[in-house]
């Protein structure tokens, strides 16, 4: 289950590194998005990811998983990871992934007892 990665450091293999173009949809990719090798997914395959804070294209990543995509008509989960030091709302996740996933209906899964408890922490 793809819950089980929130708040953990992955290594995520891009196949679709920044400003690649979709093979079969033609659009282009305006963040790094790959894979956690190793992995299943609810579709069979292994489980995607975007890389949020990384304004170049690169071959692998590693960052924290800050939030979960959890498509709600589709069976496939998107990891979102970013570097250790940074966050993203809710907002700004779903303006950096939209243009691929305007296209589904979603819900975003979040570690919010860690979050409340960093919170109460300030």
């Amino acid at each position: 289950m793809s819950r089980e990665y929130l708040g953990k450091m992955v290594t995520v293999k891009m196949d679709r590194p920044m400003g690649s173009k979709h093979p079969k949809h033609g659009f282009v990719y305006p963040v790094n998005y790959g894979f956690i090798p190793n992995s299943i997914s609810g579709d069979g395959e292994e489980l995607d990811a975007y890389v949020l804070g990384v304004f170049q294209p690169v071959e692998t990543f590693q960052g924290k998983v800050i939030a979960i995509i959890h498509r709600i008509n589709d069976n496939d989960d998107k990891l979102v990871v970013a570097p250790k030091e940074k966050n993203y709302t809710d907002d700004q996740i779903r303006a950096l992934t939209e243009f691929q996933e305007q296209w589904f209906s979603s819900v975003i899964w979040r570690d919010r007892e860690k979050e409340e408890q960093q919170t109460c922490s300030l």
